[in-house]
């Protein structure tokens, strides 16, 4: 009886022990609130548009020959800049690339004489551009549908855009293109043409956008990686908050907290656009204002992870092509 009696008390003592425990270590876990006190300021925002996209020509001319043959000479090559009715090339036909090989078997002497005659082919340039592809050599045999050269009047960036951000997108928006090969050098440009026709590709539709670069570096070559921000919307001298400081009630309303660390209010406040970093406060809030934002920290095992509050809207930047290649991240929001 007396082994019975000590045996359930241990048992109770045990319970105890344990619920204990329970208790206690839920205390430790509940989130430790504190404040970080942040100034309302007068900045500039804007709100953009990151996606990727390519180098490719307004126009691109695919020059073929007039007549099938040999290619006797070539007078330009690749990254030349050409006029309309520049020669670019001279063709021997079928008939006088037969005659001047039996002249040059049986009658050198006389070589100079046939060529005089039967004059080479020219081909000539359709139009003013840049020579991006040069498809053959001297001595080739070439038909008539062989390309020869293609030709682009000028390089652009085109830029894919999800259809979720189309309706943003106005002709004359400021861009800022960086290509993955000069990730240091960034060349501005402006949209001048919205497609039509969007593209299915996984069940994602998405719309070409045209870009029409200020200048065109001599870095450009068609088919180059681009990396597009657009700005959508650009404001000036307005006030902003830090994204962090900005909450949102169950009932999606916006507010601020003011106060210190013991004793805060919540203020509700207008948003308007943001960058990621900062976001503008229509009204509720003055430059000089002071807000709080909210840090808690979570212990657990002797393990502390703080976590930052309200960032469930921040607009998530899209990863560059590069990024995608290597598996590595692009900075949200900075």
């Amino acid at each position: 009886m007396k082994k019975k009696t000590v045996l359930i008390s241990a048992v109770i003592i045990l319970i105890i022990c344990f619920a204990g425990y329970k208790y206690f270590s839920k205390k430790e876990n509940k989130p430790q609130i504190s404040y970080v006190q942040v100034e309302a300021f007068q900045s500039d925002v804007k709100e953009v548009i990151d996606t990727t996209g390519e180098v490719a020509a307004l126009n691109r001319v695919e020059i073929k020959p007039s007549v099938a043959g040999r290619v006797d000479s070539l007078l330009v090559n690749e990254g030349d800049y050409v006029r309309k009715g520049q020669i670019l090339a001279y063709l021997s036909s079928t008939d006088r690339v037969a005659i001047l090989d039996a002249v040059r078997a049986n009658e050198k002497e006389k070589l100079s004489q046939w060529e005089d005659t039967y004059k080479p082919t020219p081909v000539l340039s359709p139009m003013n551009g840049k020579i991006i592809l040069r498809n053959v050599v001297e001595g080739q045999t070439i038909s008539t549908s062989d390309v020869l050269f293609a030709l682009a009047d000028e390089l652009i960036v085109v830029a894919s855009v999800d259809e979720t951000d189309i309706g943003k997108i106005k002709y004359g928006q400021k861009a800022v293109i960086t290509l993955d090969a000069y990730k240091d050098e960034s060349v501005d440009g402006k949209v001048f043409q919205i497609l039509e026709e969007g593209q299915n590709v996984s069940n994602v539709i998405t719309y070409y956008v045209k870009i029409r670069p200020g200048h065109t570096p001599k870095f450009f070559k068609s088919l180059m990686t681009a990396n597009i921000e657009i700005t959508v919307t650009e404001k000036k001298n307005v006030t902003v908050i830090p994204w962090d400081a900005l909450n949102e009630d169950s009932e999606g309303k916006l507010y601020v907290l003011t106060g210190d660390n013991n004793v805060n209010n919540k203020k509700e406040v207008t948003a308007g656009i943001n960058d990621g970093d900062k976001v503008e406060i229509i009204s509720g809030l003055n430059p000089g204002d002071t807000v709080l934002i909210k840090k808690q920290k979570y212990k657990s095992g002797g393990n502390t992870e703080e976590t930052k509050g309200f960032l469930q809207m921040r607009p998530q930047k899209r990863k560059t092509n590069s990024e995608i290649l290597t598996g590595t991240s692009s900075a949200q929001g900075k």
